[in-house]
């Protein structure tokens, strides 16, 4: 078992660290918001510590789970980051979606530090992480990825190291730019079908055995039919994820058209106030017949 500190204890990093404590490591915990730490700990055992730098200080591995770009810089290379305190060899576990650019500028100064680290992102959701079956796509060395493999493992189902530093990352825009086409194509569907006048169950009955099955279908379509969008990922963190995912193919010279149009109409579920309400909440933008 090993001793681990853990950044962030947000929707996804809460239930990830208890996962981990259940698991049997020792645990130490920061949060921006102590209140969160203390609640955490009041439940789950473990250290509060009053900045990053102190949590990492002795750990075995630290991991994190924040929200942007300047939250992880700040956990990690600020005045009391982690990196200044965490031992050599000490592998370091991002799980936060942000930039590639951003993960390989880490990789480069954890190298310089002696210390191992492995850009992290997630797929499955709130609920994946509660019930521990979320899929995980990283990047880093092998020597990281293999050192951060039985951590991991506590609290998901599937690891895959996708290549090197910045490559999880990149991996993860392209599960969100496949997840915000599939959503706008159900949601097209599913207005067409409304204004056809079909009954909405027994179009679902007849189209989700075929080709046209998704994950959001099987979990989505009878709940956007209901107007129900209280499912985790948020329209807000989704137009950060889309925003990244374009930055990036100006970068690489992809061209993803679908995906900009999308992150266009994900700001018009943001304007009728839906920033909080799941991805879903898409088909919000089209009316009911």
């Amino acid at each position: 078992m090993a001793h681990i500190a853990f950044i962030g204890l947000g929707v996804m990093g809460g239930p990830i660290a208890r996962h981990l404590s259940t698991a049997g490591h020792s645990m130490t915990v920061y949060n921006r918001s102590r209140s969160k730490a203390e609640k955490w700990a009041e439940a789950h055992g473990g250290v509060i510590a009053a900045s990053p730098a102190e949590a990492a200080r002795d750990a075995d591995a630290v991991v994190s789970c924040v929200g942007t770009d300047d939250d992880l810089a700040s956990i990690t290379l600020g005045r009391d980051g982690a990196f200044g305190a965490m031992r050599k060899g000490t592998v370091f576990i991002d799980h936060t979606t942000v930039s590639a650019r951003i993960a390989r500028q880490l990789a480069v100064e954890a190298k310089g530090r002696g210390l191992l680290c492995v850009d992290a992102p997630m797929t499955g959701g709130q609920a994946g992480a509660e019930g521990g079956t979320l899929a995980i796509m990283c990047g880093g060395s092998d020597a990281a990825v293999e050192a951060a493999r039985p951590i991991m493992q506590a609290y998901s189902k599937r690891i895959v190291h996708v290549g090197g530093a910045g490559d999880g990352q990149t991996a993860k825009m392209v599960n969100q730019i496949c997840i915000a086409g599939v959503l706008q194509g159900l949601s097209e569907a599913m207005h067409f079908a409304q204004c056809a006048e079909l009954d909405l169950d027994t179009v679902f009955e007849a189209i989700s055995g075929g080709a046209a099955q998704s994950w959001q279908m099987d979990n989505r379509w009878h709940t956007m039919a209901k107007g129900e969008f209280d499912f985790g990922f948020a329209v807000d963190w989704m137009r950060k994820d889309l925003g990244l995912a374009i930055d990036e193919a100006r970068a690489n010279g992809a061209t993803i058209p679908l995906a900009a149009m999308v992150d266009q109409y994900f700001s018009d579920v943001q304007f009728m106030d839906g920033g909080r309400q799941d991805t879903s909440a898409l088909v919000r933008r089209l009316p009911k017949r």
